[in-house]
């Protein structure tokens, strides 16, 4: 992986540093990075800074095997298609946090002191003294929505007002907030007791919109709200409307878009800058040098500690995930056309602690309305959205399965409820079901097409399933047809060049009286 293309402003240090490992690099910060792309198609890893990498783009890029984002956002970026591509993307959490930290700091010193009218009008010859009375921020209280490394940072830089800190971060621990200084709190007490309310979360589902009329009322009259992070989180109409009112000062560096034009909010901010958090030459220099060193690292050690668009997580191996999406169509096969309501699974061995990294795949099995590209989260909220429970079981390693999963779908509503169990794992190389219910040591790879039929155990059955298999001139490359525990029932499975019509299944039906015949077709 030595072909590096850097379509962007960026401090030296990142050429020099690669070239001094062999690698061969192109920057040009002039031509369009779709226009670089068709110049230089062999190139394997791509370091951007604010240019969009589109789906367009990856296609140029046959060859392209990781994307560097020299900064901590990646939303430039279209993670999932890359996923797809198996391109990897990589950010440089941190290299740019102290920049932004100390323009939050800028911005509302500027504010509290109204530095940019008091510049203005003493420029034009006048003298307005008295008309900038300004407030000191020692002694404030400073809320931080989000605690990450510029939410960190900036509490840090702070600490020499002597501000009480309050924070909301639903994953950092007490004990690590209060080690930084940070009271822990709810957003709705955030925001009504902080006097300045500074934004550091990612743009997502979940923040979009999440600075709403609820919290922005609950502001104190004069609160300062200064938007550093990402322009969704914010509702601008509920800001305007309830502005006037509070007297909030907004001061914002974010923009849905990095470009000239109007901007949406120019009526209601107070200081607005043209996303500056991270122009400083010191945060262009330590962006370019970790998106070098990432880069080094990845393609000479495959760490990938920064990927942001994993596929699996660093110590699972992703044909686990298509083992799982196999089972889920096995199984689904056998449910046929019944909606399926619950989903249990367990996973033994080394798939334990990934549990959750299985549910794209098993929803894409279920759905095609699914893409199994989404993160485990999105999973999980699919399901909810449609009604499907699902459940991870605890293991008991005591049984030695090894690494291997069970899965187990429920299917149909009210009385009409019916269930199947399917345990694989990877054999050799190979994806494997080892059991069905109560048919165990099968043994059978679930790729193509797949004929599987369970029946009352007696001779001659399985002689009949294959004639009529036969006789619609479908070849069978293999069979298995193992027994349940009690030896009371048989199931057969055969490995076939094509699908099985439905006209060949009903018969199979009547003549052997089957209790389920299912056709699964896996590419």
């Amino acid at each position: 992986m030595k072909q590096v293309l850097i379509p962007t402003k960026l401090e030296k240090v990142a050429k020099e540093l690669l070239a001094a490992k062999g690698f061969t690099v192109t920057q040009d910060a002039d031509a369009t990075l779709a226009d670089l792309a068709k110049k230089y198609p062999d190139t394997q890893a791509l370091i951007v800074r604010s240019e969009k990498v589109t789906a367009a783009v990856i296609d140029a890029l046959p060859k392209l095997k990781v994307v560097i984002r020299a900064g901590a956002g990646y939303d430039n970026i279209d993670t999932k298609y890359a996923r797809k591509k198996g391109v990897d993307v990589m950010n440089t959490p941190g290299a740019n946090a102290n920049g932004v930290a100390e323009e939050v700091i800028a911005m509302v010193l500027a504010q509290y002191r109204q530095i940019i009218p008091a510049d203005a009008t003493t420029r034009q010859g006048l003298w307005e003294k008295k008309n900038y009375m300004g407030r000191e921020v020692t002694g404030k209280t400073l809320g931080i929505v989000g605690l990450g490394n510029i939410g960190r940072l900036v509490a840090k830089r702070l600490e020499g007002f002597e501000v009480k800190v309050l924070g909301y971060d639903p994953v950092i621990s007490a004990a690590r907030a209060q080690e930084m200084g940070v009271e822990l709190c709810g957003l709705e007490k955030l925001f009504a007791e902080a006097d300045i309310i500074s934004l550091h979360v990612p743009a997502t589902p979940e923040t979009k919109g999440m600075v709403n009329a609820a919290l922005l009322k609950l502001m104190k009259p004069g609160a300062v709200l200064v938007n550093c992070a990402r322009a969704e989180i914010v509702n601008e109409d509920d800001l305007r409307a309830v502005k006037q009112e509070k007297k909030i000062a907004f001061l914002n560096d974010v923009y849905p878009a990095d470009a000239a034009g109007p901007k949406s909010c120019a009526d209601i901010a107070d200081i607005m800058l043209p996303h500056l958090g991270a122009s400083t030459h010191e945060a262009n220099w330590a962006a370019a040098k970790r998106s070098a060193e990432q880069l080094i690292a990845y393609a000479e050690r495959g760490v990938t500690t920064y990927v942001v668009n994993k596929g699996v997580p660093d110590g699972l191996d992703e044909r686990f995930q298509q083992l799982a999406y196999h089972l889920t169509c096995v199984a689904r096969g056998f449910l046929g056309a019944a909606p399926v309501s619950r989903i249990e699974a367990s996973f033994y061995g080394t798939l334990h602690p990934f549990g959750k990294w299985f549910l794209p795949p098993i929803v894409a099995a279920i759905t095609s309305d699914f893409d199994p590209s989404e993160t485990p989260d999105a999973a999980e909220a699919f399901l909810a959205g449609k009604g499907i429970s699902v459940g991870i079981r605890d293991t008991d390693e005591s049984k030695k399965y090894g690494s291997s999963m069970t899965l187990d779908l429920t299917a149909g509503a009210g009385g009409k409820l019916q269930s199947v169990s399917v345990r694989g794992t990877i054999a050799e190389g190979n994806l494997m079901i080892s059991r069905i219910d109560d048919f165990d040591k099968l043994y059978f790879m679930p790729e193509g097409h797949s004929l599987m039929v369970v029946y009352k155990d007696r001779p001659g059955v399985l002689a009949k399933i294959t004639a009529a298999v036969a006789a619609a001139e479908i070849n069978i490359e293999d069979i298995r047809s193992p027994h349940n525990a009690d030896g009371t029932m048989s199931l057969a499975v055969l490995k076939v060049n094509r699908a099985v019509p439905a006209e060949v299944q009903d018969r199979i039906r009547k003549d052997t009286g089957a209790e389920t015949v299912a056709v699964v077709s896996i590419q």
